[in-house]
């Protein structure tokens, strides 16, 4: 029998794609209805779509392996952004006001709107977050109704190589996939596996990942920092597999043996592991081959803490991907950030029931996708899909295929989606071009009227002048003059 309501997800991870669907239930929670994987090591690098006809391929294998489980077409689906080069770069708005002025919810709306107007080369701002508003002197959240006669924004913005931004879209038009949203992923993670007193008193989400790791950093409820590191579990794979080794067995090896933090004086020197029947490594430079390029991940991960909010980390640093999953990962991360409070999040924080066993597992693989699940609101499901139905059958109806463009055929305002973790997509942004064309040009119409208007008063005003009206008395009388001489 067909699911006649349901919300699907794409994540287009480090090194697969994965799409989820799910039926969001009355009491809040979620029942995953289906789970399918597709290898993306041919097409996607480190997050990054760099091949996009066999990205599209992955796409359509996704979508037509969903809806034979489904039973029903899939109208649209929720996609995740994320992977190498995203970073987050802040930017300052100002607004000159006269003496006492009230600040109004316009004004806001005008400095966020000079934000995204902002261009950065190859760069395409994904979303952008506002941090706070200086007023005068004095820092505000919500200036809406202070007086002032300086308003500056302070935002953070997320960008991406646009090159990436083009081809990711490119690639859910090829396969015929209407985008119903686009959200960044990294802050879809974060609203799934953080609490409200983390993001509120500090806190640094890691997302260990195969070939990226993901850093952003909270405090007081805003993201204050995000940035992409190109190192995750693959390189530590790589690094074994230097010991003369296929990259599957130097896998299987780190998955058995490998610890982010061993003593000293737990390493036995004559312990060898076994590579196979006839190989094995001394058990000494494994440890350390896999701690040397751990200690790399952590310390760039460290790295990216903004010096600010390195002590203002009431909530710790929270551990999730599948690289959280490694043997002693709190003790690494403890022993070289000296942040003593670390969780690791397994699981989302919503309810979710499921039987399938990446969900059951819970070991913090499939959070990002589930929280780009959580985000969806519209329902995906399409018609029933009638596998017995002949194709010579007259009433055999004709699917209308969903493009990205319906969806959004009405551009939204900056306020609306500015910090929400939203990326407008290519077909948003058309539309959102075209709007502040014609909103431009009817602005150009307005002042050319505006100008003919001023002058016909100036012409009026001069024509009406005592000056001119004494001018025409003086003209006039010489005139009649004149008139009685030639009498």
């Amino acid at each position: 029998m067909a699911v006649k309501e349901f919300i699907v997800a794409i994540e287009l991870g480090s090194s697969k794609i994965t799409g989820i669907a799910g039926k969001k239930n009355l009491d809040g929670s979620i029942s995953v209805l289906a789970v399918v994987k597709e290898d993306a090591s041919q097409c996607i690098r480190k997050g990054v779509v760099y091949n996009i006809d066999k990205t599209a391929q992955c796409l359509t294998n996704i979508i037509t392996k969903l809806k034979a489980q489904l039973k029903s077409e899939i109208s649209h689906v929720y996609v995740g952004v994320g992977g190498q080069s995203i970073r987050s770069i802040r930017n300052e708005i100002v607004k000159e006001l006269p003496a006492e002025t009230i600040i109004t919810t316009e004004m806001i709306n005008e400095l966020m709107d000079g934000n995204r107007t902002m261009s950065y080369p190859e760069q395409e701002i994904l979303d952008a977050a506002t941090q706070e508003y200086k007023v005068d002197n004095q820092y505000q959240l919500d200036p809406v109704g202070i007086k002032a006669s300086r308003l500056q924004g302070n935002f953070l913005n997320i960008l991406w190589r646009k090159l990436f931004y083009n081809n990711l879209n490119n690639c859910f038009d090829k396969a015929g996939i209407a985008v119903a949203e686009m959200y960044l992923a990294p802050q879809a993670l974060a609203d799934a596996v953080l609490n409200e007193s983390e993001k509120r008193g500090g806190c640094v989400l890691v997302d260990l990942g195969a070939d990226t790791t993901t850093v952003s950093v909270y405090h007081k409820n805003v993201l204050r920092h995000l940035a992409v590191i190109p190192l995750g579990g693959s390189n530590i794979t790589k690094d074994i597999a230097s010991l003369q080794m296929e990259e599957r067995d130097a896998e299987r090896m780190k998955l058995r043996y490998a610890s982010a933090f061993t003593d000293n004086s737990e390493i036995d020197n004559a312990l060898n592991y076994p590579i196979d029947q006839e190989r094995s490594v001394e058990s000494r430079k494994f440890v350390e081959i896999v701690e040397a390029r751990l200690t790399e991940i952590i310390d760039n991960v460290w790295h990216q803490v903004p010096s600010e909010y390195a002590d203002k980390l009431l909530g710790g640093i929270i551990l999730t991907g599948g690289g959280s999953n490694m043997k002693n990962i709190e003790k690494a991360f403890r022993n070289i950030t000296h942040v003593d409070k670390i969780r690791i999040a397994t699981f989302v924080n919503q309810t979710i029931t499921s039987s399938h066993a990446d969900i059951t597992v819970h070991n913090a693989t499939m959070n990002t996708v589930l929280g780009l699940l959580a985000k969806g609101d519209i329902n995906c499901a399409g018609p029933e899909i009638n596998n017995n139905r002949d194709m010579f059958d007259s009433e055999q109806v004709t699917v209308k295929q969903t493009t990205t463009a319906d969806l959004h055929d009405t551009p939204r305002s900056v306020s609306d989606i500015s910090g929400k973790g939203v990326v407008l997509t290519q077909a948003e942004k058309e539309r959102a071009e075209e709007e502040k064309h014609r909103r431009e040009e009817e602005e150009r119409q307005r002042l050319i009227e505006e100008e003919e208007r001023r002058r016909a008063e100036e012409e009026e005003r001069r024509k009406n002048s005592l000056w001119n009206k004494a001018w025409r008395g003086m003209k006039n009388f010489g005139k009649a003059i004149m008139e009685a001489d030639e009498e």
